[in-house]
C-alpha cells in the first residue's frame, strides 16, 4: 500500500531494478578493484564492465527456483555474460564476497540517494517557511496553551518557529546520511578472511562510500536505526506543522486553513465543509515512520555475526519510510505554500475575551507599581474570573476598581493592554532564527 504514496524519484530509488542496478555496480567496482591489485585478471574485469547485465523479472523467476535473492542475481549476471560470449570471465563476478558484502553496500547507495532527495525537500520547506514567516512577521495572533486562550504572539513567529525545526531536521539528517554512507566487504563474518581491507577501501571509494572501521556479516544497524529515527522527526516536524493548520482551521478559529481547490468537494452529506483532509494525511502517515522506528531498533542485535531476522524488516521499513518522507515533505511543502492566512481573523480571536489575555502583563505592572504580588494575582484574577463567566470587559472592569488605580494611572493601565507591546521583540526572535 506504501507504493501508493511513492513519487517518481523516490519510487525508482527503492524499484527492484534500482536495487539490483546498485547490486550490479558494487559487484563491478569489487571486480575491477581486485583486478587493480593482480586478484582478478584486467580483461575479466573489463569484459564485466562492459557486458554483464541483470533483469529483476529474470531474477524473480530464478530466486521462486533457488530461494536465494543474491544467488538468482549472480546467476543471471552469468546468463548476460554467457549470452554475450564472456561466459569465462563471470567466473571472476562475485569473487571473495558474500551476500552481505553486496546487499549491506547496495543498500548504503540507495539510501545514500533518497537521503538526497529527502533533503531537497527539507530546503524547499524551510525555504517556505521562512518566505511566509516574515510575509506574516507582523501579523498579531493570540497564542494559545493548552488550547486556551493564553498572550499574543505573530503567525510569521510561529512558522519561524517551525522553520528552526526543520533546519534542526535537516542537520539530523545530514548525520544520520553521512553514518549510513557506509559499505563493507569484509566477508562471512567480518574478519576479511578472502579480500583484504585494502580493496575493501578501493572498492569503498569507486562508490563513493566509506568503510566501516569494523562489521560482522552485516553493517552495525544502529547506523540504520539513527537514519529511521530522522526521518521519524522530520515527519513529526511536518505533523506539527499540519496539525497547527487542522487547529486553526475549525470553524470556531478560522485563522488559517489548507488549500481547497475550484471544484473540490469536503462531503459527501454536507456541502459547505472545507476539510484539512491534507493535514490530516501528514498526521495519520508520520505515526506509520514513527511506528518504523521501533522496527528499526529491534534490528540493532542480532544473533553472533548476523542472523536474518533484520532482513525482511528492512525491505519494508526503509523503503517505506523514505517513500513515506518524501511524500510527506512534498505534502507540508504544498501546504505551507498555498496555506490561506486570515490576519482580521485573527485579530478579532484576539479581542474576543475583551483584554483577559492581557492579565500576564497587568500583574506585572501592579507588582512593579509596590503592590505585593500575591495581592496584585488576587486582584487581577477575581476580575478576570468574573469576566470569563460574564463576558464582560476586562479593561474598562481594571479601570474602574479604586486599589488598581492607587497604583496605575489611566494611561499605564492602558500600555498593559497593547498587543505591541507584547510582540516588541519578534525583530531581535527573527534576527535569530534567520540572520540579520
Amino acid at each position: 500500500m506504501i507504493a501508493r504514496y511513492a513519487r517518481a524519484e523516490m519510487g525508482a530509488i527503492w524499484s527492484d531494478e534500482n536495487k539490483y542496478r546498485q547490486w550490479l555496480e558494487v559487484e563491478l567496482a569489487s571486480c575491477e578493484a581486485l583486478s587493480e591489485l593482480g586478484v582478478v585478471p584486467v580483461e575479466a574485469a573489463a569484459a564485466l564492465r562492459a557486458n554483464a547485465a541483470c533483469s529483476a523479472e529474470r531474477i524473480l523467476e530464478i530466486e521462486n527456483e533457488v530461494k536465494h535473492d543474491v544467488i538468482a542475481f549472480t546467476t543471471n549476471v552469468a546468463e548476460s555474460m554467457k549470452a554475450k560470449g564472456q561466459g569465462a570471465a563471470s567466473r571472476w563476478f562475485h569473487y571473495g564476497m558474500t551476500s552481505n558484502d553486496v546487499v549491506d553496500t547496495a543498500q548504503a547507495l540507495q539510501l545514500k540517494q533518497s537521503a538526497a532527495l529527502i533533503r531537497a525537500g527539507l530546503a524547499k520547506l524551510a525555504a517556505s517557511l521562512k518566505r511566509r514567516a516574515f510575509e506574516f512577521k507582523d501579523a498579531v495572533q493570540i497564542g494559545r496553551t493548552h488550547g486556551v486562550q493564553a498572550e499574543p504572539v505573530t503567525f510569521g513567529w510561529k512558522l519561524a518557529l517551525f522553520y528552526d525545526e526543520v533546519i534542526r531536521a535537516m542537520e539530523r539528517l545530514d548525520l544520520a546520511a553521512e553514518q549510513i554512507r557506509v559499505g563493507k566487504i569484509s566477508g562471512a563474518v567480518g574478519v576479511f578472511a578472502h579480500i583484504g581491507p585494502d580493496a575493501e577501501e578501493r572498492i569503498c571509494n569507486k562508490l563513493g562510500l566509506k568503510p566501516a572501521p569494523i562489521a560482522s556479516q552485516v553493517i552495525s544497524r544502529d547506523r540504520h536505526a539513527s537514519y529511521v529515527c530522522a526521518l521519524a522527526l522530520i515527519c513529526a516536524a511536518a505533523e506539527k506543522i499540519a496539525l497547527e493548520v487542522r487547529h486553526l482551521q475549525r470553524t470556531e478559529v478560522r485563522e488559517a486553513e489548507e488549500p481547497f481547490a475550484t471544484g473540490q468537494k469536503g462531503s459527501s452529506a454536507m456541502p459547505h465543509k472545507r476539510n484539512p483532509i491534507v493535514c490530516e494525511q501528514i498526521c495519520g502517515l508520520a505515526r506509520v515512520v514513527r511506528a518504523n522506528v521501533q522496527a528499526a531498533f529491534e534490528n540493532v542485535a542480532l544473533w553472533h555475526e548476523r542472523d536474518i531476522s533484520h532482513s525482511s524488516v528492512e525491505r519494508v521499513i526503509l523503503a517505506d519510510s523514505c517513500i513515506l518522507t518524501d511524500y510527506l515533505l512534498a505534502k507540508t511543502l504544498w501546504l505551507v505554500d498555498g496555506m490561506k492566512v486570515y490576519p482580521e481573523r485573527m485579530r478579532r480571536n484576539l479581542e474576543m475575551t475583551k483584554g483577559l489575555v492581557f492579565s500576564g502583563q497587568l500583574l506585572l505592572d501592579l507588582t512593579a507599581a509596590g503592590m505585593l504580588r500575591e495581592d496584585a494575582y488576587r486582584v487581577v484574577q477575581g476580575h478576570a474570573m468574573r469576566c470569563w463567566e460574564q463576558e464582560g470587559d476586562f479593561q474598562a472592569v481594571i479601570e474602574s476598581d479604586p486599589e488598581v488605580q492607587r497604583h496605575l494611572s489611566k494611561e499605564t493601565i492602558s500600555k498593559a493592554f497593547s498587543a505591541n507591546r507584547q510582540i516588541a521583540n519578534i525583530d531581535a526572535i527573527f534576527r535569530r532564527v534567520f540572520g540579520s
